[in-house]
């Protein structure tokens, strides 16, 4: 499975905006410049994850992005649902019944399926706070 770049670059942004000193706002110039992305690319991420309300936008001069939630209360797994829109897994199945468009029967749906569940609950375990638990090394890496 891949994900999405989108999905990437969302995560991207999270982990930037919480890895920045406390009430630290992050630019969008900043965040693309870190992590070589266009800036049309993360004001796209931005804007989805200010209207999932997983962080803030304040414009003007002294504005930029800063989470509205603690990293403790951002769930991976769910950033990763949002961000995706197909999980269908494989062209044989029909994307709106995932059912095996050759046979009914297929016993592949179920073993793929079952695989999807398994890496939604390992990504389910885990929080943003999980993932900037080394926040002094991403600040230095990200130069921040």
């Amino acid at each position: 499975m891949r994900l999405k770049k989108y999905t990437d670059y969302a995560l991207r942004v999270l982990i930037f905006t919480a890895a920045k000193k406390d009430g630290e706002m992050a630019s969008i110039k900043e965040i693309a410049d870190t992590f070589f992305i266009s800036s049309e690319h993360v004001r796209k991420v931005v804007h989805q994850l200010s209207k999932l309300e997983l962080i803030k936008t304040v414009r003007g001069r002294n504005g930029g992005i800063i989470l509205s939630k603690e990293p403790s209360d951002i769930n991976i797994g769910q950033v990763v649902r949002w961000m995706e829109n197909d999980f269908t897994m494989l062209e044989c199945f029909d994307g709106d019944t995932n059912q095996c468009v050759i046979t009914p029967s297929c016993k592949l749906k179920h073993v793929i399926g079952r695989a999807l569940r398994s890496f939604f609950e390992v990504l389910d375990e885990y929080t943003l706070e999980d993932v900037l638990e080394n926040k002094e090394e991403l600040q230095l890496l990200m130069n921040i």
